[in-house]
């Protein structure tokens, strides 16, 4: 865990934004070292040579995120979009069976299940998720955080409520990883993207299932879900690998190369040092909300600050060379290891003005 000088440091030598970024909950910065590996994945085969070193990173990865989620590595299996998981598991579900989703989550946690057309989608209020779990509830999906206002699911009941019933889990770690510390162990499924709070570029997603595989087919599989992945290029693959290794999709590697040097900042800097940091500058924001008359979404320790009526200033605040988001009228601010007490400020002294 770094300490705050040393964290400093580190993101001094690894960040250099050309404006006020604050808005991770859309995709972050890069540092510094995913642009170079990026860069020299490139070359590679810009200039012909074999491409086995990209293969290690993937494999790095898939650590890295099993030590993040709190995971055995076989549970991690590698992939593109959290929407293709979802898939994944919308597929593995029989005719009839109830999903439970939260209001207004993130598309990719949940279209899936809707566009099976046979299955008993049940929406509710994220606040009453763990409550509406009931006998006969098969799945719950929901993510940590949410994409649009920062609240936090109380996962804790979510799984008290599913082990009581004998529903299965599936959490969207995606606006979590990274600096939420996550217990991924006591669910089912997660799933999560590289490009937010976990620094990486896009076009990676990771999915964590149980040691049973929770009824999973590997339909999405190609190649690399064999046990011997450069043994099973041609024809039906014979035989799966014996971890979640048989659920991977073909890996895009430069993203890999990439995100394997991003993991690595993240397990420097320490998740808990991480969620201190953005944390403490999130709350700042709200008390300089309030002091201006604003009142924020209630989200409670979390990194995201949604302001309801002020997604409209969104295009002045970025030609102001600040960056957050417009979701749905909100004016949507997220917080990550890179921003400054210093970046609050300017941001509250813009909206004052």
């Amino acid at each position: 865990m770094e300490t705050t000088s040393a964290l400093d440091a580190l993101v001094h030598a690894e960040f250099s934004p050309a404006t006020t970024f604050l808005n991770t909950a859309s995709n972050s910065l890069l540092p510094a070292r995913a642009v170079t590996a990026l860069h020299e994945a490139a070359l590679l085969r810009a200039e012909g040579r074999p491409l086995t070193p990209l293969y290690e990173d993937v494999e790095a990865c898939r650590a890295a995120y099993a030590r993040l989620a709190g995971v055995p590595v076989t549970r991690v299996a590698l992939g593109a979009s959290v929407a293709a998981h979802t898939g994944l598991i919308a597929a593995s579900l029989p005719a009839g069976a109830e999903v439970i989703t939260a209001e207004d989550d993130f598309t990719s946690v949940l279209n899936a299940f809707h566009v099976r057309g046979d299955l008993k989608v049940r929406t509710v209020p994220l606040e009453r998720i763990a409550e509406s779990v009931r006998p006969g509830t098969a799945l719950v999906a929901v993510s940590a955080v949410q994409s649009a206002d920062g609240r936090i699911a109380d996962l804790t009941a979510l799984r008290e409520a599913a082990r009581a019933h004998g529903a299965r889990t599936y959490v969207d770690y995606s606006q979590a990883a990274g600096w939420l510390p996550m217990d991924a162990a006591a669910d089912d499924f997660g799933a999560s993207v590289s490009f937010k709070w976990l620094l990486g570029p896009h076009g990676a997603a990771f999915l964590v299932v149980p040691e049973d595989f929770g009824g999973l087919t590997p339909l999405l599989a190609g190649w690399v879900a064999g046990e011997r992945p450069w043994d099973s290029t041609y024809g039906p693959v014979t035989e799966y690998a014996r971890s979640a290794r048989r659920f991977d999709l073909t890996p895009a590697l430069f993203t890999f190369a990439g995100l394997r040097r991003s993991l690595e900042l993240i397990e420097e800097a320490g998740v808990a040092t991480v969620h201190a940091h953005d944390v403490a500058l999130a709350d700042r924001f709200r008390a300089g909300l309030a002091r201006l008359g604003h009142e924020p979404v209630p989200a409670p320790g979390s990194a995201i600050v949604s302001v309801p009526g002020l997604g409209s200033r969104q295009p002045e605040l970025s030609e102001a060379g600040i960056e957050v988001s417009d979701r749905a009228g909100n004016l949507r601010a997220a917080f990550h290891l890179y921003n400054t007490a210093a970046d609050v400020d300017r941001l509250l002294d813009v909206l004052a003005g």
